[in-house]
């Protein structure tokens, strides 16, 4: 690689970012919020070179990214996005929705069950707004793979989005279009054999300012950082969990521990495990059994309640119900009542 000629008498202007985490055990630390959002600016305008890029994700995911160091990097994603919409819709951007739903993991040993709480949600009048990318860990099933089988719409550009929640309640967007860097940045799974910060930044994304936000992590470590970076970005409402394959989907074999933002307080549920044993998973996916237990011409019992804690937690965080129980009742029967 030949690095252009004016670095080789001048340091280039994002190496203090590199140097901040990489200056050994002792003198290294994480970014301030400012920096963090400074660095992320950087990247996303496509004024760093790509060893420097590639020595940052690689450091900040050995270090695990700090609260401030997150809520960062999503503001400067943020204004990056605004910019792309406004030019995009101008005048015409009167986008709003009630929950923000991201989807960056993929499904690799159950269904995608918690699309069918989204289009529960969507039938009844919650506009859910759903971003995220697929392709960048093999062997898994992603979102926008299953989400035409389900008759919901997965838009092509910003200018579909306002149509498609007219009509559907719903509309998918691909982070390639939300933010086409970070888009690429993320299917680097592959090449550095590590996920990056951006797999876990685009969860607090909320593009379209949404008063609530759901988010889901695979590492249970990553709770509290998604919390308390979801307070620094001033989320009033907001519920992280340990999701099933890192989707946003309560696995109901287990305890499910909702690290939340209440009307601007911190604040944590847990949810009980709703069977005493766990189910095994899938040998293999096969939509048409899927949807077969969508239109209820099948049972499947680890799913079906998949989708019902999930959708209890989504009333929890939309504030449709005042405890578990009430969401857990609520949800049963909006799933009863599904057409």
């Amino acid at each position: 690689m030949v690095m252009k000629n004016i670095y080789k008498t001048a340091e280039h202007p994002f190496a203090q970012y590199v140097r901040i985490l990489g200056k050994g055990k002792t003198s290294s630390r994480s970014l301030t919020l400012a920096e963090a959002h400074a660095a992320m600016a950087m990247i996303l305008a496509g004024e760093v070179e790509e060893v420097q890029l590639g020595a940052f994700l690689m450091l900040l995911r050995v270090k695990e990214e700090s609260p401030e160091e997150l809520a960062g990097f999503v503001m400067a994603a943020r204004d990056a996005i605004r910019q792309r919409r406004a030019e995009v819709l101008g005048s015409a951007d009167s986008l709003q929705v009630d929950l923000d739903w991201s989807s960056y993991a993929g499904k690799r040993k159950h269904y995608p069950w918690f699309l069918l709480a989204v289009k529960i949600l969507a039938a009844r009048g919650v506009r859910v707004f759903m971003h995220g990318a697929s392709g960048h860990t093999i062997n898994r099933l992603y979102t926008e793979a299953v989400l035409p089988e389900l008759g919901l719409p997965v838009c092509d550009s910003w200018q579909a989005v306002a149509p498609a929640l007219a009509e559907h309640g719903f509309a998918y967007l691909s982070l390639d279009q939300l933010c086409p860097p970070l888009g690429e940045i993320i299917q680097l799974r592959n090449v550095l054999g590590l996920r990056s910060p951006v797999h876990t930044l685009a969860r607090l994304l909320n593009p379209l300012d949404a008063p609530h936000v759901l988010q889901a992590i695979f590492h249970p470590a990553y709770r509290a950082s998604h919390q308390q970076a979801a307070a620094l970005l001033g989320y009033a409402n907001s519920c992280v969990i340990k999701g099933e394959g890192g989707e946003i989907e309560r696995n109901p074999d287990g305890l499910c521990l909702a690290k939340q933002i209440v009307a601007g307080e911190l604040a944590e549920e847990e949810w009980p495990a709703l069977f005493p044993l766990r189910h095994e998973p899938e040998e293999a996916f096969d939509l048409t059994r899927f949807l077969a237990v969508w239109r209820g011409e099948a049972r499947h019992e680890y799913g079906e309640m998949a989708v019902i804690g999930t959708l209890a937690l989504a009333l929890r965080v939309l504030r449709r119900a005042d405890s578990q129980d009430a969401a857990l009742t609520l949800a049963t029967q909006w799933w009863q009542e599904r057409t």
